[in-house]
């Protein structure tokens, strides 16, 4: 059993079934489902995925998505005073967007032992707190 932090982009794909990497989620889900391990993020995922269906004003998908947030299948983590510290570490020692250094900040502080991305940048990253961090084309899953 381990905890795995998934980053936004992998609830996208995996809610909107991604024409390419959707295949590939739902193959997480069930392995991570097979293993007993537990999904986490972060509230700014929540925030981030909430964007498109505000941006449609489709309430059907803002609540499908609020639901599922809402529910046991997630822990999702809150990013407060104690994440802040570890935010700005992160965005001394990377060139990175907010956002990511706020996700990374907020795993590490959680001590998940996986963080999964799509971004290419974060994957080559070592972040105290993380123990690994891989992309959605991991093998880790599969031992």
């Amino acid at each position: 059993m381990s905890r795995i932090y998934w980053d936004t982009m992998l609830f996208a794909y995996w809610l909107e079934k991604h024409p390419q990497y959707g295949s590939r989620v739902d193959r997480i889900v069930e392995r991570m489902a097979e293993r007993g391990d537990t999904l986490v993020t972060s509230v700014i995922a929540l925030g981030e995925l909430l964007v498109l269906p505000r941006k449609l004003g489709d309430a059907g998908m803002e609540g499908r998505i609020e639901s599922f947030f809402r529910s046991p299948s997630v822990q999702v983590l809150p990013f407060d005073y104690q994440q802040t510290h570890r935010f700005a570490d992160v965005r001394a020692q990377y060139k990175i967007k907010s956002a990511d250094a706020m996700h990374l900040a907020t795993a590490s502080t959680a001590g998940v032992d996986l963080f999964l991305t799509n971004d290419l940048a974060l994957k080559r990253l070592v972040v105290q707190g993380i123990a690994f961090i891989d992309g959605i084309d991991t093998t880790v899953l599969d031992s």
